[in-house]
């Protein structure tokens, strides 16, 4: 039975498990990619990202509290420097997981952990911008627009008409 089983223990004890995970997640950051087993990947995932969404708010109390979970200063500092700021704008999920297929050795189903915003094959190099979604109706909004653009070119065009009336006159008078 699994009973109260919140997440995978990997096999391991509590100790040693945390510090796996602390050097995976250093890993990940400086690297921005690596080789693991699936199981050790979404383990990761579950314990890198909170990291990540507090990265955003760049302030001692988010730093100590992720140094708390990650103790390398270099790696802090890539995380709250190049890191937080490619990731700003995202909601949520900095991470993928491709799957690679099964290891030789033992046949252990492999994958690739990656930080989404630093793979340029996916993104194509490019800035995506999102659209703010507005929930208000648009369709009052362009009944009332509408008239007015025609108005406008009705009165130029009319214009124009009085203009090539003057001209054709004095060419007449001439």
């Amino acid at each position: 039975m699994r009973h109260g089983k919140k997440f995978n223990h990997l096999g391991r004890k509590a100790a040693h498990r945390k510090a796996m995970l602390a050097n995976m997640a250093c890993s990940l950051i400086e690297h921005k990619r690596i080789n693991t087993t699936v199981a050790k990947a979404k383990a990761l995932k579950q314990y890198v990202e909170p990291l990540i969404t507090k990265s955003k708010v760049d302030s001692t109390h988010s730093r100590r509290v992720v140094f708390s979970y990650v103790k390398q200063k270099e790696t802090i500092k890539e995380l709250f420097g190049a890191v937080a700021t490619k990731v700003a704008s995202r909601p949520g999920g900095y991470t993928r997981i491709i799957k690679t297929g099964n290891r030789p050795g033992d046949n252990a189903e492999m994958c690739m952990i990656e930080l989404v915003d630093f793979n340029e094959v996916y993104t194509n190099g490019k800035e995506v911008k999102k659209t703010k979604t507005r929930r208000r109706k648009k369709s009052t909004a362009t009944v009332e627009e509408t008239p007015a653009v025609e108005e406008a070119q009705v009165i130029e065009e009319s214009t124009e008409k009085e203009e090539d009336s003057s001209s054709d006159a004095e060419t007449k008078d001439a």
